[in-house]
């Protein structure tokens, strides 16, 4: 006789094992797939709180940079009003319109300062090659250079390359810098026989190389002129 099927009876399945049934648990991929979402599915329901996360981890790195970057900037201030002696209250227009004035005040005091100081560099490219009407100790020709232009970090190499393709050999040499400007003198010693060939090459090859220091430096200003090569013979 088969037992009645019954609310607690119906989950089961009936097993027939003889002249009786044994009751067992539904088939794992029918209780699976009626009881429990696909993997798909889960991804899906949880792809909106993943999304979010990341959007509010984005929100606050960038909250974060902002706060240490208006720092900085009122660390800047801050300093700028303890150098210019201004007060706490002074607000950004104003601070930056004294910043500007000073900045203009400096260069009048420099530009001044050059006019009665002539080892410091100028504001404008200057080449200047002098034949000295005296010799060396050792009978050889002497010769002058000035050379006035933007510094820049392969001025020095590039000049003692063209020195030693011309064959002159410097004896003494005076460099000034200030202001991303630089002044060399340099006093070389060469054949006697070469001389003149000498003085017209190194003026060439130090005009050369103040333009390739003005085109390194960003542009030429307007002010800029080059004055040309002397050679005085006594």
């Amino acid at each position: 006789m088969q037992p009645k099927n019954s609310p607690e009876t119906s989950a089961f399945h009936q097993v027939p094992m003889g002249n009786c049934f044994v009751y067992g648990f539904p088939a794992m991929d029918s209780y699976c797939s009626s009881s429990f979402y696909p993997m798909e599915m889960l991804e899906l329901m949880h792809a909106p709180e993943a999304e979010a996360s990341r959007a509010l981890t984005a929100s606050e790195n960038h909250k974060e940079a902002e706060r240490k970057r208006r720092e900085r900037i009122n660390s800047h201030l801050d300093r700028l009003k303890t150098i210019l002696l201004c007060n706490s209250k002074t607000d950004k227009a104003t601070l930056l319109a004294k910043v500007v004035e000073r900045l203009r005040e400096l260069k009048q005091q420099t530009s001044e300062i050059m006019q009665f100081d002539q080892t410091l560099p100028s504001e404008t490219d200057e080449i200047t090659v002098i034949q000295n009407e005296h010799s060396s100790a050792d009978g050889k020709s002497l010769i002058k250079a000035y050379l006035c232009c933007e510094d820049r970090i392969n001025l020095l190499p590039d000049l003692i390359e063209i020195l030693k393709s011309l064959r002159l050999s410097p004896l003494r040499a005076e460099i000034v810098t200030l202001g991303g400007r630089i002044r060399n003198v340099i006093v070389m010693a060469g054949d006697k026989e070469q001389t003149d060939e000498s003085v017209v090459l190194l003026k060439d090859a130090l005009k050369n190389l103040v333009l390739h220091s003005s085109y390194g430096s960003g542009g030429s200003s307007k002010r800029r002129r080059i004055l040309g090569g002397q050679r005085i013979i006594g």
